[in-house]
């Protein structure tokens, strides 16, 4: 997860596009997503989001997110399947319309979790908070707020990498196929990462502190983000995908 959030510098029309056209455009795309009733329409706005991502050279990226997120899918639609029994029986527990139901919960998951992340590939965090404040009229806090905790995933990361690799040397075997077996190792790994998650958010609040963090208005940034005509043309696409997911 650490290479493939972070942001992927490039000159693509979705680079240029205002932070907030973006984020409305994100947003367009989930909405729709969630009020789609036919696999049409589901498949067709993850169609649009792999599409935008190839547009914006972070289609690799995406594609080996989207490795990370089927399982996760898979998961939901087999315990969908098991719990609906509604409708005409196919196999066993099985039903067509919890295959139904399970099948779109799956294109969901999927159709949400993939826009958020290709606004993060071609969206710096500080543009992206920046343009909120002085477009959305957010609070700088909570827009620093939500920027510093995705700042803060790869870190986690990295350090629950270092950890392991520690324990590692020690003689612990983390690549045991059983599953419960290793979140049995895992487990005790989540103290040492809290301390040090702890520390490490101590220390960037003091630091922003000392920057006169509490001082911070709209105006305060010296970079603008005025909307373009492309940017207009985006806000009315979001609109449009949301109105596509009502009527379909």
């Amino acid at each position: 997860m650490v290479n493939v959030i972070d942001y992927h510098p490039g000159t693509s029309l979705l680079h240029r596009l205002n932070p907030v056209a973006k984020l409305a455009l994100a947003v367009g795309i989930i909405a729709g997503i969630f009020l789609a009733d036919s696999y049409l329409l589901l498949v067709g706005l993850i169609a649009l989001t792999i599409a935008l991502a190839a547009v914006a050279g972070v289609a690799d990226r995406m594609l080996r997110l989207l490795k990370l997120l089927v399982p996760i899918a898979l998961f939901m639609l087999a315990i969908q399947v098991l719990l609906v029994h509604e409708g005409e029986p196919i196999l066993g527990p099985v039903t067509d319309e919890g295959l139904s139901i399970g099948g779109k919960a799956c294109l969901r998951l999927l159709g949400v979790a993939l826009p958020l992340m290709l606004i993060l590939m071609v969206t710096k965090l500080t543009d992206l908070a920046n343009a909120c404040v002085e477009h959305l009229h957010i609070p700088y806090r909570y827009a620093f707020t939500f920027t510093t905790a995705l700042r803060f995933v790869p870190v986690f990361s990295q350090e629950m990498d270092s950890i392991i690799e520690a324990q590692t040397a020690r003689g612990v075997e983390y690549d045991s196929r059983n599953p419960m077996k290793r979140l049995r190792l895992m487990l005790p790994l989540c103290i040492p990462l809290l301390i040090s998650s702890v520390g490490k958010a101590d220390a960037s609040a003091l630091a922003a502190e000392q920057r006169g963090f509490y001082l911070r208005t709209r105006d305060s940034s010296f970079k603008r983000y005025p909307f373009a005509a492309m940017d207009l043309v985006t806000l009315a696409a979001a609109v449009a995908l949301i109105v596509l997911g009502i009527l379909f």
